[in-house]
């Protein structure tokens, strides 16, 4: 039975991502872009299906459709579409990175050791809406209500102060917890401005309001308009295509 329920949350969360594709839109968007042809191919432009696009040597541009983000390395000439066969994006990773009433209900959570002498990879933020302590920057916001505080080590307990805004407030971390709340006497609104500090690191954020950007092209042209930068590599790392290859 237990399995039984896993499968079926797993097969919905899948499906709530699914359905963020063809139905909300139609294009593909540039979301990332670097090289001789970055003024051509703006982060936050569409390109209509079944175009193809030209490249240079030295451009990697990234592209975010309905089953999710690959990259093309130029040079080259490209088909806009993503191939037939490309598996999509892992649908429950993406489901759970965007999901803002899962962090809402989220209690603080343990990270896990090495097992044996095998090297544990860097932790991960595992959601959008979780205020990273060790980055800086502007930091979007889609629901006021679901903002928690996320750091990737974990071993020690920690206070951190925030303040700004006429401000003083704490958040707490006990030993093995990763995520904690963001404390109500800090408002999180637009264009409120906080440091915070845990006596070994700073980090200064920024608050901005994405509002309604459920879907997924909407929450990535809104990332791209505030200049959301962690965030943007955070959506397009976990919505890479698991055939990320392109090809010409």
């Amino acid at each position: 039975m237990l399995w039984a329920r896993v499968a079926t949350r797993c097969a919905l969360a899948a499906g709530m991502v699914a359905g963020l594709g063809t139905a909300a839109f139609a294009e593909t968007m540039v979301v990332r872009v670097t090289g001789p042809s970055a003024a051509t191919y703006r982060p936050g432009s569409k390109l209509a299906d079944g175009g193809m696009i030209a490249l240079k040597a030295g451009d990697v541009v990234t592209l975010l459709d309905a089953k999710g983000t690959r990259t093309l390395r130029g040079p080259g000439s490209f088909s806009v579409s993503a191939p037939a066969g490309a598996a999509a994006a892992n649908g429950v990773m993406l489901s759970a990175l965007l999901d803002t009433k899962r962090v809402r209900r989220a209690r603080t959570g343990a990270v896990r050791g090495n097992v044996g002498n095998t090297p544990a990879a860097p932790p991960h933020r595992p959601n959008l809406w979780m205020v990273d302590m060790d980055q800086s920057g502007t930091f979007c916001v889609a629901d006021p209500g679901a903002v928690r505080l996320w750091r990737a080590d974990a071993a020690k307990p920690a206070t951190v102060r925030i303040s700004g805004n006429n401000v003083n407030a704490s958040a707490t971390f006990a030993a093995g917890e990763s995520v904690t709340a963001w404390p109500v006497a800090a408002p999180v609104k637009e264009g409120a401005a906080y440091r915070l500090s845990d006596g070994g690191r700073n980090t200064e954020v920024r608050f901005a309001l994405l509002g309604n950007a459920a879907a997924l092209d909407g929450v990535a042209t809104g990332l791209i308009a505030h200049q959301c930068t962690a965030q943007l590599d955070l959506l397009v790392d976990t919505a890479a295509l698991a055939d990320g290859a392109a090809r010409n």
